[in-house]
């Protein structure tokens, strides 16, 4: 009774295993239920530090700004001022512990004046401007010695911990490799190496022969759950072409991104019939001068939600044990996202 619902399957970028087992779906629930209740929001908020106009935490206003609008983190993660390590407390424990300054850049990105939309609600030529925004700051950092990559990244509804609904992402620029492009840096090599391929170029031949999991195409990128996605509404979006970053990328292949993930997010808020939490990666090569064709960057989507309205929660096995348990087959929530019907706008 349970054929095609329980299995594992492998993760050819992580290296590990995901476990699926969506007969469990039908047990029964009483915890993890999203209770965020929809709040009306304004299109200005005179408390909001990211509308136009409005003081910052430290004091600085914000200009009067109509399109994408980037500035310096107030609180920062990594940057300039962080405080240096003198050198007989850099390593320590007989060698096993490292500390260093935690330097590098961060900044926010608003997408919009307005206080009140998201990504979903405007055309796919604005978030092209966005998109190319996120390739102006890209150039920056690659001419920076100190920068060696940059995470691009929105946290987007309150289930994500976001306590500002205000339009926008951010911005880790650092001096080392974020974990997952390593992985995915690693992945490659070793593809290369074994097959004499892109794996990148693989995983969306794969997926377009299956096809059952694609969400959303046009001309110049595609959207798809990958065979062997952790979050049940997880998405990978590539542009066809192989970039390893945004830097390379043409205005038009910008706009035909966009297109396709703005179709992903339409379709993400019709099937809850709201605003759909996520969390969204740009995820590229690093900018530390080295060269790597192997790379294809993407956008990587993962929403909290296991359902619409219950929460997927990490837990034993994937906080404790380090690996993924699924309760949904990627198919089923590729076929659910497919089915929801969508106004032309």
């Amino acid at each position: 009774m349970h054929e095609g619902k329980w299995e594992k399957r492998w993760h050819p970028l992580r290296g590990e295993w995901v476990v699926y087992a969506a007969h469990r779906n039908s047990r029964p629930w009483t915890t993890g239920k999203n209770q965020v209740p929809a709040a009306p929001v304004p299109a200005y908020d005179p408390t909001c530090y990211l509308c136009p106009g409005n003081p910052r935490v430290h004091g600085t206003q914000n200009p009067d700004y109509k399109d994408v609008y980037i500035f310096d983190n107030d609180h920062p993660v990594v940057g300039p001022h962080a405080p240096a390590i003198p050198d007989d407390q850099q390593v320590t424990g007989n060698g096993l512990y490292r500390r260093e300054k935690a330097g590098g850049v961060a900044r926010v990105v608003c997408y919009d004046p307005r206080h009140n939309v998201t990504l979903s609600d405007v055309p796919a030529e604005q978030i092209a401007r966005v998109f190319a925004a996120w390739r102006e700051q890209m150039q920056e950092f690659l001419a920076n010695p100190a920068i060696r990559y940059a995470l691009i990244f929105e946290n987007k509804g309150e289930l994500c911990g976001v306590s500002n609904p205000h339009p926008h992402c951010q911005i880790y620029a650092t001096d080392f490799v974020f974990t997952h492009a390593r992985q995915h840096l690693s992945a490659a090599e070793a593809y290369r190496k074994e097959k004499n391929g892109n794996i990148f170029e693989q995983i969306i031949q794969n997926e377009k022969a299956d096809g059952r999991r694609i969400v959303a195409e046009n001309d110049g990128a595609i959207a798809f759950i990958p065979f062997f996605a952790r979050y049940a509404y997880e998405m990978m979006i590539f542009p066809k072409r192989r970039h390893a970053t945004l830097i390379t990328m043409p205005d038009a292949e910008l706009l035909d991104l966009a297109g396709v993930f703005r179709e992903v997010i339409r379709r993400y808020d019709k099937l809850i019939e709201g605003s759909f939490p996520y969390v969204m990666t740009v995820q590229q090569a690093p900018v530390d001068g080295g060269s790597y064709p192997d790379y294809h960057l993407h956008l990587s989507i993962l929403p909290p939600l296991r359902q619409p309205g219950l929460i997927k929660y990490l837990a034993g096995p994937e906080t404790g044990g380090g690996n993924f348990m699924a309760d949904t087959l990627p198919e089923e929530k590729a076929e659910e996202l497919r089915g929801v019907k969508l106004l032309s706008y």
